[in-house]
């Protein structure tokens, strides 16, 4: 099976460049997302935390 697919992908113009490319998109969402934690309002992030852990949970309706 990985015969096959390597002698297909061989065949492909410029099949080099889509490991590049995953690898700049992954680099770019990590620095995007390292970029939104060091900004990320501390209010916004106690909320967030403390979320999990209200009391308040509605309630179901009857039917």
């Amino acid at each position: 099976m990985m015969k096959f697919v390597k002698n297909y992908m061989e065949t492909i113009d410029g099949v080099a460049n889509y490991p590049m490319i995953s690898l700049l998109i992954f680099f770019v969402f990590f620095i995007l997302l390292f970029w939104w934690v060091l900004t990320a309002s501390k209010q916004h992030v106690k909320e967030m935390s403390e979320l999990p852990l209200e009391d308040e949970q509605p309630k179901p309706t009857e039917k």
